[in-house]
């Protein structure tokens, strides 16, 4: 099993969840993380670091964001290694409440 970053980390891509992780399988993309589900070892640590609560087990993904488990590992091979917290985006805190944002994501 892996976990999967879905939605909520559109456009706020916090790297809280970064430092914590003891493999590294954290990439990093022009406006959200993903997890590259063969480098995770499901130990969880990331999860309760999330601000926006956009990390999730692969078995519990909310209905509607299925997808995201495909995209981790689909931008997970083109996006560059994150193994350090950076600063947050400057308008983080406009987009932490909205939903559906699916549609802004960038590749």
């Amino acid at each position: 099993m892996t976990f999967v970053i879905g939605e909520a980390c559109i456009k706020c891509k916090l790297t809280d969840c970064v430092e914590v992780c003891p493999v590294d399988c954290f990439y990093e993309g022009p406006n959200m993380l993903v997890i590259h589900p063969d480098e995770c070892i499901d130990c969880a640590l990331c999860e309760p670091e999330c601000p926006v609560e956009a990390i999730y087990a692969e078995d519990e993904l909310p209905e509607g964001q299925e997808e995201f488990l495909e995209l981790n590992a689909e931008l997970a091979e083109i996006w560059p290694n994150i193994t350090e917290a950076k600063d947050p985006p400057d308008d983080e805190a406009e987009w932490r409440e909205v939903t559906d944002k699916r549609a802004l994501l960038e590749k």
